[in-house]
């Protein structure tokens, strides 16, 4: 009896462990994760594949699809790690080959990548995911025109394929194809109505259309079909900020931060919300939170600098602390030499605390680099402030002395003589905004414009950045006028294509009179500091595309001095036309100026060149000597030094925006 009681009971309770074993297999764990996956729930997918692999180590669907994973999660090493394991266990398997390829693309590693591609295609010539990964390297090395035609080919073969459908979307789209674009979109909504990602990514095209409404709707949808979509909630958020529903933009990105405490990018679409409602104590609070999470984010540390110089005092405890952060940074390169990144980060600085006895730092930096009458007034100003040690003192005492025979010195010039000849408005358009910092193109024109406060030959005006269109934006430039009377003219509208690690900034330079494009060009960077680095580049570009430009400040019979030094690019035995005040003129299209041959009074060749000013020769044009001061000093049209050089142009760069959206799409 005891024994038939056994035998009913282990009858009973066999099904349990049997259950749990079946439930702990590997192919049970690995439909688990492939579940997970289909639902956007990485982390569960990581933990089921994982499970799986402890089980069964020569599992190679598992180990490729643990390195989808984790190429989800950007971490693209770790997802090389693992699909490389699953080519050792399958070589031939050309999924994982073409995976292989999209992560090395991910890394940058585009030439290893395209030997894979290559190798799958010639295997298999239809192969979609090769096909994918080659135009993804298309659109990785700037050449988003053949993505397009390679997406277009392969639609053909694919003609309802909905990440095929939105891929050529998304490259007529950067390509500034719009009506195309939303024509593959709504095909796609048409093909595949229940997929949230097709909501999600015509939102995307609509909003870089302008089409707000329009794109609000579909990003709504999305969100409807998938309640927590992140990416359509956080494009929502960004998309409720363009239309002025600012409270509605810092909910969602509320919503937004506690879904994920570390997305930076919902922080400043809070913080800058925020600033809008004029709510500008919680704004302040926002992005010293986000510097919490991120201190090196670099669109928030420049909009937390911007609230603090606009609305603190000078002797705010917060502005030593923001500014300490720079003078750390610049401190570090001045001590690698790197002069160049440690005046930045010393005038950034500055900027928050004028007051700061870094200043000594930032003189030290200039007098490396042969600036001596800078760093006299920078040692001048330490003593104004009453900071004038010992030393400081000694120093003054030394250069003064030493210059003491200067040009400035010797000809009485004032510092209020030595201006900026070309007046440029920056702007961003409201219509233009980022995929990752919703508004960036702002907070970058603000950036730029306190770089050219630091060009001797650029005066960035006093306008309203922020222009609600390209309209609004001539009418601004062409009726402004400097302080001393001059126009506007050119102005720049700057807008950024970013996403977590690359950010690509375009410039178009228009002539302030006539509205005319005359220039475009875009810079793109890359890992950390990629908003100085991409900001300075467009800086320089723009200081290369105006033309040198002085003004003749003094004259004493045969000698005459203009306001332009060594530091500007002038040499001795360099010879300029002098050309009749108020006669130049900027051209209609392009970068530089205009005027008439019988406009040039005279010529002026250059005897000594100071670090600020030169000394020269005049030599009237014309049986009457009509030059004088105030009169304009210009390259001769033909093999004169510091000429204007070609306008910049446009040329064809990655998009990283394009690019991290293509990614997404897998």
């Amino acid at each position: 009896m005891r024994c038939v009681f056994i035998l009913i009971a282990g009858f009973i309770l066999s099904p349990m462990p049997l259950f749990s074993q079946a439930a702990r297999s590997p192919q049970a764990l690995y439909d688990a994760g492939r579940a997970s996956q289909a639902d956007d729930d990485w982390y569960s997918a990581v933990e089921n594949f994982l499970e799986c692999l402890k089980l069964n180590p020569a599992h190679g669907e598992a180990s490729r699809a643990l390195a989808e994973c984790y190429y989800e999660l950007g971490e693209y090493d770790q997802a090389l790690n693992w699909v490389r394991k699953a080519r050792t266990l399958s070589r031939l398997n050309i999924e994982s080959e073409t995976l292989e390829a999209f992560i090395l693309a991910a890394l940058g590693r585009l030439a290893e990548a395209d030997a894979l591609v290559k190798d799958a295609l010639s295997r298999e010539p239809y192969n979609r995911e090769a096909l994918f990964a080659a135009a993804e390297l298309d659109v990785a090395r700037g050449r988003t025109g053949d993505a397009a035609t390679r997406y277009k080919g392969a639609s053909r073969l694919y003609p309802d394929d909905r990440r095929l459908l939105l891929s050529l979307a998304l490259t007529l789209g950067s390509l500034g194809d719009g009506a195309q674009a939303a024509s593959y979109a709504e095909r796609a909504q048409l093909e595949h109505p229940e997929d949230p990602r097709v909501f999600y990514y015509s939102a995307y095209l609509e909003a870089r259309s302008g089409k707000i409404a329009q794109a609000m709707r579909n990003a709504e949808r999305a969100l409807s079909l998938r309640p927590g979509f992140a990416p359509a909630r956080n494009l929502l958020g960004s998309l409720r900020y363009r239309n002025g529903d600012f409270e509605e933009a810092a909910r969602l990105a509320d919503e937004a931060i506690r879904a994920r405490r570390a997305d930076v990018s919902a922080w400043f679409l809070k913080g800058m919300a925020l600033v809008r409602l004029g709510r500008v104590f919680e704004a302040r609070t926002t992005f010293e939170q986000a510097l919490g999470v991120d201190p090196d984010d670099e669109f928030v540390r420049a909009a937390f600098e911007n609230l603090l110089v606009a609305g603190t005092g000078a002797e705010d405890p917060r502005r030593k602390k923001a500014a300490d952060y720079h003078f750390a940074r610049a401190a570090a390169y001045k001590a690698r030499f790197q002069n160049e990144q440690a005046l930045f980060e010393y005038r950034r600085g500055l900027r928050v605390n004028p007051y700061a006895d870094e200043r000594r730092g930032y003189a030290d930096v200039l007098k490396g680099q042969a600036h001596n009458e800078l760093y006299l007034e920078e040692l001048r100003f330490l003593q104004d402030l009453g900071k004038g040690d010992r030393q400081t003192n000694d120093a003054v005492e030394t250069y003064g002395a030493l210059l003491s025979g200067s040009l400035k010195r010797l000809w009485n010039v004032k510092l209020e003589e030595l201006k900026p000849h070309w007046n440029v408005a920056v702007f961003s358009v409201a219509s233009q905004s980022a995929f990752y910092h919703t508004d960036a193109s702002y907070i970058t024109a603000v950036y730029v414009k306190d770089i050219l406060s630091h060009q001797r030959n650029i005066n960035a005006l006093n306008l309203e950045t922020r222009q609600a269109s390209f309209s609004a934006a001539f009418r601004s430039a062409r009726e402004t006028f400097a302080e001393d009377g001059a126009p506007c003219d050119y102005f720049i509208t700057l807008s950024n294509a970013e996403n977590e690690r690359d950010l690509s900034i375009k410039a178009e330079l228009y002539v302030a009179r006539t509205g005319a494009l005359a220039a475009a060009w875009t810079v793109s960077r890359t890992g950390l500091d990629r908003l100085r680095n991409s900001s300075a580049g467009i800086v320089r570009q723009l200081s290369d595309a105006l033309p040198f430009r002085a003004t003749l400040i003094r004259r004493d019979s045969d000698k005459a001095l203009i306001d332009k030094g060594s530091v500007d690019g002038v040499k001795a035995g360099a010879v300029y036309d002098v050309v009749r005040k108020g006669r130049l003129q900027t051209k209609s299209d392009a970068p530089g100026f205009a005027y008439l041959p019988a406009d040039v009074v005279g010529s002026f060749t250059v005897q000594r060149a100071d670090e600020e000013v030169s000394l020269g020769l005049i030599a009237r044009r014309g049986f009457f000597d009509a030059v004088s001061p105030g009169d304009e000093v210009v390259p001769q049209e033909e093999g004169a030094p510091n000429s204007a050089k070609s306008p910049p142009q446009t040329q064809e760069t990655a998009d990283p925006e394009l690019r991290k959206l293509l990614m997404q799409l897998r």
